[in-house]
């Protein structure tokens, strides 16, 4: 049984979010929201700019406040809590990593985790007991006495996701936690990230990266305009949303394919500047037609969750809002 099949929805979830909305003057933002996370669960939150990802978290944070519906905190064993109204309580149970880096430059990584810990009222006994450990799980260890001037970008976001753990949270929140940084250094938050699921953390995830969805997230939710577009594994969304194969062309006359005999091969056309998208259920009849125009290039590939968010969201770029 993969990832996305396993049980997390089946358990009482920790996070709840109910009709949840949120209005700036004549411009809804978040637009009757519900969804929820399982203990154990990573959900995706993925949607253009200005989809309303960034403030959905803000709500759930208790820095912004919802002019409808509720945010519910259920840790297991524990009572129920609600946003606004227990917002120190539930904090004290998160961890966060924001867009861009908090951290004190005045101190060193070491002191970063310590003062950090302080703010949630712990002994500075029992925080440096932890940070050799949190240390060790950013692969920082050698960098402890280290200025954050000392740190490449990657380094500071390891040093951002380990003191969201000071507080041995039960759910994180990341606000596209690997923005900015290089490949390397993504695929070493990722392991760090899944290492946290396989020991029971929670994770609400929001990420402009369709490969860092599909490789972390048990669900995704497809937001635009502040709506719910569509939510599931992203493998079920992906075959109940998209034709299994597409065919790119591109090249000298590609855009002249739209109008030929070959767009009855396709379910669906799409084009995006000078490349055709051809969208079909069997791509053997299309790739043996495009052998007789050799001056185009192809590239057959199955469908993914990138084809997957440009056709709920359009290929349009959108501002940031």
């Amino acid at each position: 049984m993969n990832s996305e099949t396993m049980a997390p929805l089946l358990t009482p979830p920790i996070l709840s979010v109910r009709a949840l909305s949120k209005r700036y003057g004549s411009s809804t933002v978040v637009n009757n929201l519900s969804f929820s996370i399982a203990p154990g669960e990573c959900l995706g939150v993925i949607g253009p700019n200005g989809a309303g990802k960034t403030t959905t978290l803000r709500m759930c944070l208790g820095l912004t406040t919802p002019d409808a519906g509720e945010v519910i905190f259920s840790p297991p064993g524990q009572p129920a809590l609600q946003m606004p109204q227990d917002a120190l309580a539930i904090k004290a149970q998160l961890g966060i990593v924001s867009q861009f880096d908090s951290l004190d430059p005045d101190f060193s990584c070491s002191e970063n985790l310590l003062v950090f810990g302080r703010y949630f009222g712990m002994p500075d006994a029992v925080i440096k007991a932890r940070i050799p450990q949190l240390l060790e799980f950013a692969s920082l260890t050698h960098k402890a006495d280290a200025k954050l001037t000392e740190l490449s970008g990657g380094m500071k976001r390891r040093l951002s996701l380990a003191r969201a753990l000071v507080n041995d949270p039960q759910l994180l929140l990341l606000d596209e936690p690997t923005t900015g940084l290089d490949p390397q250094a993504r695929h070493l938050m990722w392991e760090r990230l899944q290492r946290l699921l396989q020991q029971g953390k929670s994770i609400l995830l929001t990420t402009h990266f369709m490969d860092e969805a599909e490789r972390l997230c048990n669900r995704l939710l497809v937001l635009d305009h502040g709506q719910k577009m569509t939510e599931g594994t992203p493998h079920d969304l992906i075959a109940e949303n998209l034709e299994p194969d597409v065919v790119e062309v591109y090249g000298a006359g590609a855009l002249a394919l739209v109008n030929s005999p070959l767009k009855d091969m396709a379910a669906r056309l799409e084009v995006s500047g000078e490349t055709v998208f051809f969208y079909t259920q069997d791509a053997k009849r299309l790739l043996t037609a495009l052998t007789d125009y050799p001056q185009l290039r192809t590239l057959h590939r199955p469908a993914n969750l990138e084809d997957l968010f440009l056709k709920l969201t359009g290929r349009k770029i959108r501002e940031d809002a």
